[in-house]
């Protein structure tokens, strides 16, 4: 049983309101991303090295 599959059956309603929850879902778990977890991991990406001197 996968995941989307287990998603599909928790969320209550006829498949439009479903997928209506599912999109909503998918915004949260992207803003939650941008606003939390990407600004705490972006100080230990290797973004801002260089190779080239000034």
């Amino acid at each position: 049983m996968s995941f989307y599959g287990l998603l599909w059956r928790l969320l209550p309603g006829p498949r439009a309101l479903k997928v209506v929850q599912a999109a909503i879902l998918l915004l949260a778990v992207v803003a939650v991303l941008f606003t939390w977890v990407f600004p705490l991991v972006a100080p230990y990406m290797p973004f801002n090295d260089t190779t080239v001197g000034e």
